[in-house]
């Protein structure tokens, strides 16, 4: 039931994720962050199993990072998702990673771009885009109600009744969200949606005294 989506506006995108841990029947925790910030200007959104999102973005991650490090600039959005999109290719016909990617960043030249990569290596340059079960509910929203010029603020309204609405129709919905924002200015978390917050586990000296 996972859902991640993002839209680009006037001079920033924004992508928002659930926040829910997921094995089967079973919630493991609901302050899962699936918005990695790859770099000064880029986010990488991912949906898919977990073991295969958190490697694979990491791996993207160290490897963005590796590039600026030897050759002193940075990857380009555009570079980072062709990128991306290789490396999902390459795995394809060797050991597939079950990994659905929103990537976002700003250039100075070309400005804001979003990247759509799914897990079979398809690679799109989209003004919206979502992944997940939610993704029925947020493109919905979300083609009725974007537009390309859209304030910080229109976008940030457009991404709270996406969330309102995926929470209100699907059965089962993800309580929290994260949102994060990447412009001029720098990729950066901008808020939490939550309505479920996880309770803080006992210390086993703790259990122990009261036992």
């Amino acid at each position: 039931m996972e859902c991640v989506f993002g839209l680009v506006g006037n001079g920033f995108a924004v992508i928002a994720a659930d926040t829910s841990a997921v094995n089967s029947i079973l919630v493991h925790k609901n302050n899962e962050d699936k918005i990695m910030i790859l770099d000064s200007h880029k986010l990488m959104g991912a949906s898919g199993e977990a073991g295969d999102r958190v490697q694979f973005t990491e791996y993207i991650q160290k490897n963005v990072a590796l590039y600026q490090f030897r050759n002193g600039i940075p990857l380009t959005t555009s570079a980072a998702a062709n990128f991306t999109r290789g490396e999902l290719a390459t795995a394809l016909r060797k050991n597939p990673y079950f990994v659905n990617v929103l990537l976002a960043g700003y250039d100075a030249e070309t400005g804001p771009s979003l990247y759509f990569i799914d897990y079979i290596a398809t690679l799109h340059k989209v003004d919206k885009a979502a992944f997940g079960y939610g993704s029925y509910f947020s493109l919905a929203m979300m083609d009725r109600h974007y537009h390309s010029n859209m304030s910080l603020d229109e976008a940030i309204k457009l991404v709270d009744d996406c969330i309102a609405e995926i929470r209100s129709r699907l059965v089962v919905a993800p309580p929290n969200f994260v949102i994060k924002i990447v412009d001029k200015d720098g990729a950066r978390e901008y808020a939490w949606r939550e309505s479920i917050k996880n309770k803080p586990t006992e210390s086993a000296d703790a259990i122990a005294a009261s036992a």
